[in-house]
């Protein structure tokens, strides 16, 4: 476990030609702070005041939820007040209606890694949606789409049963692949049994990696299970209190609805179904968005066990 974060980024930093720095780790475990601090140390390190147009660190986002708009609380996406004059990218970029993939995503942050590398700056990608950020790190080819008789029929039994036995076969089949988002999640779901019926492949092996182009120092935030549950619990209990019901009832108000993508975002399903039935009992919710939080941490911290390029910091040790 590496500690010693600063000596680990000067070096990287002064020896790296194309350098890409990666802080990933479970939900609420401290991401977003952390990132504040390397770009401060960058700047420090090539001995560039923040307010320069060069020489200095540019933050990327790698959360998919925190790429829509008029989703902050829920998603816990920085406020601009609090980036600490540090640029930030992928953010706000698009509508709840619109979807966002992976292969999509792939595309948007290659690109502005592009230009933050061409303004000699040091490109920070900063999230925890596992399947992003390892098309970006694997290089991950996505398979081409399937065809629109074969989506037409996965979503007719989506629909049948809210994705029960789809999900229930993926598992069964592809268990690497089903342990990356749950069984609401039904782009992905869908996507996924596309790629599993089209190419008689498991998504899990279609996605043919290559090698990254960057030259990578990978960050991990781990803190103790128990630890980490407190802080999702605490998270959760706040977003509640500084108004996630209100966000969500904005967002039914401006004419969106559960069916949209955004609003298959962790959370704002469950609030929005609630809002919709007449039943909301806050606390109830608040306990089940905490578990499911949980889950979701668990699922990331699977998804990255045993990658040799990730040094994981104990969190606790550096507050």
């Amino acid at each position: 476990m590496t500690q010693n974060w600063k000596e680990a980024l000067t070096f990287h930093v002064g020896k790296s030609e194309h350098p890409l720095i990666v802080v990933l780790g479970p939900t609420a475990s401290g991401k977003t702070n952390f990132s504040l601090n390397i770009a401060h140390a960058v700047a420090e390190t090539r001995g560039s005041p923040l307010q320069n147009d060069d020489g200095r660190s540019e933050i990327l986002n790698a959360d998919s939820r925190q790429l829509y708009r008029f989703m902050d609380i829920g998603t816990a996406k920085i406020h601009p007040e609090e980036m600490r004059g540090i640029p930030h990218h992928l953010l706000d970029v698009l509508d709840p209606k619109e979807e966002a993939t992976a292969a999509w995503y792939k595309t948007e942050v290659t690109r502005v890694i592009g230009e933050i590398l061409g303004r000699g700056n040091v490109p920070i990608l900063v999230g925890g949606s596992m399947l992003y950020i390892s098309a970006l790190l694997d290089d991950l080819q996505f398979v081409a789409n399937a065809d629109p008789a074969l989506r037409k029929k996965l979503e007719e039994q989506y629909d049948a049963d809210r994705g029960a036995a789809l999900f229930k076969r993926l598992q069964r089949i592809d268990p690497e692949t089903a342990s990356a988002f749950s069984v609401k999640n039904k782009s992905y779901v869908i996507r996924a049994m596309e790629i599993l019926e089209g190419t008689g492949m498991k998504p899990s092996e279609a996605k043919q990696s290559g090698t990254c182009p960057w030259d990578l120092l990978i960050f991990g935030m781990q803190w103790q299970r128990e630890t980490l549950v407190e802080r999702i619990n605490a998270r959760t209990k706040e977003m509640f209190e500084d108004g996630w019901i209100e966000e969500v009832q904005s967002l039914l108000d401006r004419g969106y609805s559960i069916d949209d993508p955004g609003m298959k975002s962790h959370g704002y399903r469950e609030i929005a179904e609630a809002i919709s039935s007449g039943e909301l009992n806050t606390n109830a919710l608040q306990e089940i968005i905490a578990a499911k939080a949980r889950q979701y941490a668990k699922r990331q911290m699977t998804w990255w066990k045993g990658d040799p390029r990730i040094q994981w910091l104990d969190v606790s040790a550096l507050n």
